[in-house]
C-alpha cells in the first residue's frame, strides 16, 4: 500500500472517482466501487434474510452497501467507517452467509478491544442467524474458563472474543480452528493502539494460511497499515468519507458552563427540566464517574455507573439494568464509547469533552443509531472551546449552542 507525504487533511478522489483518505502522512485509497442497493439483491440464504428483517433493518447502510458482498466473496477487507453506521452487522451478515452449519466447527472468529463490544458482536449474529439455529460464543475475559472450554467442545460456528481469552483457549486447544474460513478484527486501530498487538499476532499465527481477513477500523493510523501489510493478501479497502459517516440525525449542542466546578449545577438543572427517556453521561475518568454517581445519587437521582476498574460481573448486571430500562442514567468513561448499542438512548452528555476526538463519534453515536434521532450535549469550560471547535473542524459538522427550548428536541 503506497504511503506518500501529503499537507491537507480534506478527504479527495483519485482519477478514478475512488475516495483517497489521509491520516497523518498516510495516503489510502478506495479501490472498490461497486455497491449493492438492498440485502434482497445480495442473494442471501433465506434463512438469513428472514433474521436481517426481523432484526430491523430495512436498507443497507453505505457500509453494507459497499463492504457486504467482497466479504462474502471471500476477500481479505478493509473496511474504514465510524461507529453507528452498521458495520458489526456487516461483518455479521457475511458471516452467517458462508457458515456451513451441518460442520459444529468453529469457522468464523471476531477479535474486539472490549468484552463488552465483544458480547454487542455475540448478540448481533446470535439475533441475525435466528432463523438459522447458528451457534456464537463470546470468549471474553473475566468469566469462568471452563464454561469457555466446555462450550466450545459443543461446538460453535462463530467465536466472538477479547484477545487475551481467545489465545488462551487455542493454546489449551479449546478453540481448534483447522476449519476456519473468516478472521475479523473490530475497531482494529483501537486494538492495536491499546497494546493488543502480540497477542493478536499469537493468535493470527496459530490460524490457517489461507484464512480471509476482514478488518475493520473507524481510523487508519500506522498500526493498522502495517497489520494490513503482514496479514492480508491484496486487500480491497472501502472507505466511507467522515461526512457521509456521521452524525446526521443527531442534534449537537454545547453548553457553556465556563467552570468545571459549575457542571454539577448545570447537569442537576437539565434533568430537572428535561424528561428524558435514557441518556449515557461520559466523563474522561473512572474518578469523575464514581464522583458524578455519588453527587447525583444524594441528589435523588436513579443512575448507575460503569468503568474498567469494575468486574465483569458486575458490568454485565449493570447493562442488563440500563437495557432493560430500570436505570434510566448510565454514567460510564470510554469503555462504553464503542459498539455499545442501546436502542432507547435519545441523549448523550460529554459531561467532559473526549480527550481524543476520534472518540467523539464514538460516543455520540451511542444516540441515533442507524438513523434514529439522537441528541448530544456537550458541556464546554472555557478552556475547552479550542477543543470544540477542533471537533467541528475534524468532523465538518457544527455544533450549536443549547437553545432554551431543549425539552422540545428530546
Amino acid at each position: 500500500m503506497a504511503a506518500t507525504k501529503v499537507d491537507s487533511n480534506a478527504p479527495v478522489t483519485n482519477a478514478e472517482g475512488n475516495l483517497i483518505t489521509r491520516d497523518g502522512d498516510q495516503i489510502i485509497e478506495s479501490n472498490w466501487n461497486e455497491v449493492t442497493e438492498t440485502f434482497d439483491d445480495m442473494a442471501l440464504k433465506e434463512a438469513l434474510l428472514r433474521g436481517v428483517y426481523a432484526y430491523g433493518f430495512e436498507k443497507p447502510s453505505a457500509i453494507q452497501q459497499r463492504a457486504i458482498m467482497p466479504c462474502v466473496k471471500g476477500r481479505d477487507v478493509i473496511a474504514q467507517a465510524q461507529s453507528g453506521t452498521g458495520k458489526t452487522a456487516t461483518f455479521a451478515i457475511s458471516i452467517l452467509q458462508n457458515i456451513d452449519l451441518a460442520n459444529p466447527e468453529c469457522q468464523a472468529m471476531v477479535l474486539a478491544p472490549t468484552r463488552e463490544l465483544a458480547q454487542q458482536i455475540q448478540k448481533v449474529v446470535l439475533a441475525l442467524g435466528d432463523y438459522m439455529g447458528v451457534q456464537c460464543h463470546a470468549c471474553i475475559g473475566g468469566t469462568n474458563v471452563q464454561n469457555d472450554v466446555v462450550k466450545l467442545g459443543n461446538g460453535q460456528h462463530v467465536v466472538v472474543g477479547t484477545p487475551g481469552r481467545v489465545f488462551d483457549m487455542i493454546s489449551r486447544r479449546a478453540l481448534r480452528v483447522n476449519s476456519l474460513k473468516m478472521f475479523v478484527l473490530d475497531e482494529a486501530d483501537e486494538m492495536l493502539s491499546r497494546g493488543f498487538k502480540e497477542q493478536i499476532y499469537d493468535v493470527f499465527k496459530n490460524l490457517p494460511g489461507n484464512v480471509q481477513v476482514v478488518l475493520l477500523s473507524a481510523t487508519m493510523p500506522p498500526e493498522v497499515l502495517e497489520v494490513t501489510k503482514s496479514f492480508m493478501r491484496d486487500p480491497i479497502r472501502i472507505l466511507v468519507k467522515k461526512e457521509e459517516l456521521t452524525l446526521e440525525g443527531i442534534r449537537q449542542f454545547y453548553i457553556n458552563v465556563d467552570k468545571e466546578d459549575w457542571k454539577f449545577d448545570t447537569l442537576c438543572d437539565l434533568y430537572q427540566t428535561v424528561s428524558i427517556a435514557q441518556s449515557i453521561i461520559f466523563c474522561n475518568t473512572r474518578r469523575k464517574v464514581d464522583f458524578l454517581t455519588k453527587q447525583m445519587s444524594a441528589k435523588d437521582h436513579t443512575v448507575s455507573s460503569m468503568h474498567a476498574d469494575m468486574d465483569q460481573r458486575e458490568r454485565e448486571t449493570i447493562m442488563r439494568e440500563f437495557r432493560s430500562g430500570s436505570s434510566r442514567v448510565l454514567i460510564t468513561t470510554d469503555l462504553l464509547a464503542r459498539g455499545i448499542d442501546v436502542q432507547q438512548v435519545s441523549l448523550v452528555i460529554n459531561y467532559d469533552l473526549p480527550n481524543n476526538r476520534e472518540n467523539y463519534i464514538h460516543r455520540i453515536g451511542r444516540g441515533g443509531r442507524f438513523g434514529r434521532k439522537g441528541c448530544a450535549l456537550n458541556f464546554v469550560t472555557k478552556d475547552d472551546f479550542r477543543l470544540l471547535k477542533d471537533i467541528e473542524q475534524y468532523y465538518n459538522t457544527k455544533i450549536e449552542e443549547m437553545p432554551t427550548d431543549i425539552a422540545n428536541l428530546l
